[in-house]
């Protein structure tokens, strides 16, 4: 009786071979192999050939049996903070540990990898820290732009902390680019929640003649708390910065309206600006706020 070979290779896609030679003898799986309908992706791992094309099923398969974490662009892959980019999968092994790996898997020695491991979906992955650290110290493997999303991304949704990051940081004092990451973690640990406030903060908040402010501070009013961007607390001035995806909608700009007007019962102004008026005129922006911070100082005054 012929052994159907998805059966044997099972729902996963792939099997390791001691439980592939339960179901078949090592003589059929042999002529699998020849036929090509199933794939030796490593010595004792194979898998069926429409599954070793999933990056997925070629990482778990690579971590089967081994000490060894998913790293790198798999690891921000498996967190969802970036897409898997063509090409291989990485993981990282203990440093006196072979650093071979086979076609599709690309294998890094670094010291405490398996020890600080985390668990995404069933695997074994560095902390989403390190995975981006690891990253933007070798750009090959991703665009900068992608890596600094990733760690926004990580940050806001608290799969990390801007001290996590600088203390990655620490840990690899050579890495490629490293003041670059380290100007942007310090953005996130002053408030920054996306790379528009930063791009903010850095070119209007701080920009020349700017006073001091607040970011992510927060207000309470009406049983609800709501998070400034960016606020003058002696002027009781919020300062929001709105994205044009997030922002654009009917939607949205209603939900905002009352926000600015719930907080204006007690005493908070608001001004929005919004994309591309703070990437193409951050003098104007810059002017705006003074302006108004200047008036409700007088106002202040006055009372």
């Amino acid at each position: 009786m012929a052994i159907d070979v998805t059966k044997a290779v099972g729902p996963d896609g792939w099997v390791a071979a001691e439980e592939l030679f339960v179901r078949a003898s090592p003589r059929t799986v042999g002529s699998w192999v020849a036929d090509g309908k199933i794939i030796r992706l490593r010595p004792g791992v194979f898998a069926l050939p429409s599954a070793a094309r999933n990056w997925r099923t070629r990482i778990a398969a690579a971590l089967e049996g081994r000490e060894a974490v998913a790293s790198h662009v798999t690891a921000l892959a498996l967190w969802e903070l970036s897409p898997h980019p063509p090409g291989p999968v990485h993981l990282t092994v203990e440093s006196g540990r072979s650093g071979r790996g086979s076609a599709g898997v690309r294998v890094h020695r670094a010291p405490g990898a398996f020890e600080d491991r985390r668990r995404v979906a069933g695997l074994a992955v560095t902390s989403a820290e390190r995975s981006v650290v690891d990253t933007w110290g070798r750009p090959g493997l991703l665009e900068r732009p992608a890596v600094r999303a990733a760690a926004i991304e990580a940050v806001r949704q608290r799969l990390c902390s801007p001290r996590d990051l600088q203390v990655e940081l620490a840990r690899q004092p050579r890495l490629t680019g490293r003041a670059e990451l380290a100007r942007l973690v310090g953005l996130l640990a002053d408030g920054c929640r996306s790379e528009l406030e930063v791009w903010g903060c850095l070119h209007v908040l701080r920009g020349p003649g700017m006073p001091a402010f607040v970011q992510q501070r927060p207000v309470s009013v009406g049983g609800r708390t709501f998070i400034l961007d960016a606020a003058y607390e002696d002027v009781l001035l919020a300062v929001e910065m709105d994205g044009a995806a997030w922002h654009g909608s009917r939607s949205q700009r209603e939900r905002d309206i009352q926000r600015d007007a719930l907080l204006a019962t007690v005493g908070w102004q608001t001004l929005r600006f919004s994309f591309d008026r703070l990437t193409r005129s951050p003098d104007g922006c810059r002017r705006e706020i003074l302006a108004v911070r200047a008036a409700r100082s007088g106002r202040m005054r006055g009372r």
